[in-house]
């Protein structure tokens, strides 16, 4: 057999060998319509059949080419504007459209961020948590729940709020803060000085349980409200009256004096309300044995209930979310466009840290 006709069977017999390695071809091409700052333009990208060509300049599944146009989209929906309102806004600055599948596409971006800023590390001691929850709608399996995002809000020992993290179940219960304040230990929370709550029921236990030497202050504003929701409403002046000698008292003493008058005086006809105060005492006088301006602080979980009103400002719009992560994207944008005024400790902080206990 002539030499070349050798060398030739060689390669092809060499081709044959190699060709089940390597069977990826070319298969044609696909088109999609990129989005620019400059303009709305199509662009034809080649296939594999593998599937395992990745574009370096403008990437698979990619429709908008400017990154700063990203920032923009999410800059609009951390305001709290929805799908069909950015997408109108682009219109006008742009002049070219972008479809409620690309808008997700870009805010889903912020998922592995949330994640991460949910489970990062926290400071050791927190003289201070505010905790509460808010409930939203939420679309699941073709049907409308409700779903409780619980907030937690701690004022580190420089005075400084911060947002320790945010959690979502589908109801507000004593053991589910159970497993959130698990969660707070492990990522490096030691103790907690004080923790402001409302009156749900085994609150306080779970609070013991995972932080045993914390004082836990149930917040005088929801008894007082849960209080006259049982009191006639021809007596609530008088009686929310008799309340203010009580909860303004100067000291844990007086304000005792005053509960067993408020007993004397409307034990009879509203026995349920007196014998809540007087169960919840304990909890509810914590405060007495600190002065002003710690008192103000923390008798009242105002300072969680005025971030939820601010969190309601970038979700009004909703009437119920898609999904749980669209519940996260915008519950974390607003955290953190809300964080953004928290540039300054609390006021008097420095006063505050150096307060004597009441005597």
């Amino acid at each position: 057999m002539p030499q070349n006709l050798l060398v030739f069977g060689g390669l092809h017999m060499a081709s044959c060998l190699e060709e089940p390695e390597n069977q990826n071809r070319r298969n044609g091409k696909g088109s999609k319509t990129i989005q620019s700052p400059m303009g709305s333009f199509d662009l034809e990208t080649p296939r594999d059949r593998e599937g395992s060509f990745e574009p370096q300049i403008v990437k698979k599944r990619q429709t908008v080419l400017n990154e700063s146009l990203d920032n923009k989209i999410l800059g609009l929906y951390s305001l709290g504007m929805s799908y069909k309102d950015i997408t109108s806004h682009l219109k006008e600055m742009y002049d070219f459209e972008v479809s409620p599948g690309t808008l997700n596409a870009v805010t889903d971006k912020l998922i592995p961020v949330i994640e991460e800023w949910r489970s990062r590390p926290l400071e050791a001691i927190y003289p201070v948590i505010f905790m509460d929850g808010m409930y939203f709608k939420s679309r699941e399996n073709g049907r409308v729940i409700t779903k409780v995002i619980y907030n937690i809000l701690g004022i580190n020992q420089e005075g400084y709020k911060d947002i320790l993290g945010f959690y979502v179940a589908e109801s507000e219960g004593a053991n589910f803060w159970l497993g959130v304040l698990n969660d707070l230990k492990q990522r490096g929370v030691q103790d907690v000085l004080i923790a402001c709550v409302d009156g749900l029921t085994g609150f306080p236990e779970a609070i013991k349980g995972v932080f045993p030497r914390t004082e836990i202050q149930l917040c005088v504003v929801h008894q007082i409200r849960n209080s006259l929701k049982y009191v006639a409403s021809k007596n609530q002046k008088e009686f929310m009256n008799d309340l203010k000698l009580m909860y303004k008292a100067s000291s844990k003493d007086m304000a005792e004096h005053h509960l067993l008058k408020l007993e004397e005086k409307w034990g009879k006809k509203y026995p349920m309300v007196i014998k809540s105060w007087q169960t919840n005492w304990e909890h509810l006088s914590h405060y007495f044995q600190y002065s002003g301006d710690i008192r103000r602080l923390i008798y009242t979980t105002n300072a969680i209930e005025g971030f939820h009103r601010q969190v309601r400002k970038f979700t009004k719009t909703k009437g119920a979310f898609t999904s749980e992560n669209a519940l996260f994207k915008l519950v974390y944008c607003a955290c953190q466009k809300i964080a953004e005024k928290w540039t300054a400790p609390l006021q008097n902080w420095a006063c505050i840290l150096t307060l004597p206990l009441e005597v």
